[in-house]
């Protein structure tokens, strides 16, 4: 989806750093793209003791929805039983009315927040693949007005929300303002690495591993080049789920043969841990810097 592709932006992340009060966009243009987001996602909520709703594509029967959260086998049936795990839909979710109005989406979210909350949940999460705009015949404008006046269902409280929107279906214009209108941009799926340049810096977000290693590594020397003549480079890995000892290894190589006078690499206390015990030799120039999001 070039729209947002094109918008690189601080708030990509991967869907692995989701947390309670963020609200993500994420774009898809395959009938198979996107399954390993939404069950990463549910199965987060359900190791984090959240309640889980899966508002999937209208098109997608039941059973469908359930296969692609739980391959290959009924391992979410005990959640499925005891309803901390729901597929359902925008239809139901604002039942009785039969119209969708940003008002009553709303007040049904709050009311499903409250309701897990009251159930021994720590929270909810929702999944809304964005194909229900045209099941219930909605009005474009009238829903991008509730994604970017919703503000109030995050602040403070533990709701997290991703709005799954198919490239196919909608007008460039419309997911290009959603992207933005949205404070967390999602990887459009597992196992991808996003990087961003700015002169003085380099921010990766994903999994850095055997299948992004080449990508990882022409990333660090794209941000040691532009930064060569200022002698400072900040390489960001805080949006990193994943870094592999590969990965890392190439990254304290480049970092030793830089003729940087300083090389700062932010990044989460796990990451900061593996850096710190690679015995490579003395790196004078580097720092590591724990950060969380």
């Amino acid at each position: 989806m070039a729209a947002a592709d094109d918008a690189a932006s601080a708030g990509t992340i991967p869907v692995q750093q989701l947390r309670a009060g963020d609200h993500a966009f994420v774009g898809y243009d395959d009938d198979d793209a996107g399954r390993d987001v939404v069950a990463g996602f549910a199965w987060a909520g359900l190791a984090k003791r959240e309640r889980v709703m899966v508002f999937a594509a209208p098109q997608l029967a039941e059973d469908e929805v359930w296969d692609r959260l739980d391959v290959p086998g009924p391992l979410l049936g005990a959640a499925r039983d005891r309803g901390q795990l729901v597929v359902s839909s925008m239809r139901a979710l604002i039942h009785p009315a039969r119209t969708f109005t940003p008002e009553r989406q709303w007040q049904r979210i709050e009311e499903e927040t409250d309701r897990a909350l009251a159930d021994g949940y720590r929270g909810l999460r929702t999944y809304i693949d964005m194909h229900w705009v045209a099941d219930l015949d909605a009005d474009v404008a009238t829903m991008m007005y509730r994604e970017s006046h919703a503000e109030h269902l995050f602040s403070g409280r533990p709701y997290t929300e991703i709005c799954a929107y198919d490239s196919r279906w909608f007008a460039p214009e419309v997911l290009t303002a959603m992207h933005r209108a949205h404070p967390c941009r999602l990887l459009p799926h597992l196992g991808a690495l996003h990087t961003e340049h700015t002169d003085d810096a380099v921010r990766l977000a994903g999994e850095a591993d055997i299948s992004t290693r080449e990508q990882f590594v022409a990333a660090l020397r794209e941000g040691l080049a532009r930064s060569a003549d200022a002698g400072r480079l900040t390489v960001d890995l805080s949006r990193l789920s994943f870094l592999s000892v590969a990965c890392t290894m190439d990254l304290l190589r480049l970092a030793g043969s830089a003729t940087h006078d300083r090389i700062e690499v932010r990044c989460q206390p796990t990451v900061a841990r593996i850096l710190r015990r690679v015995d490579v030799g003395p790196l004078p120039g580097l720092r590591v810097s724990e950060v969380s999001r």
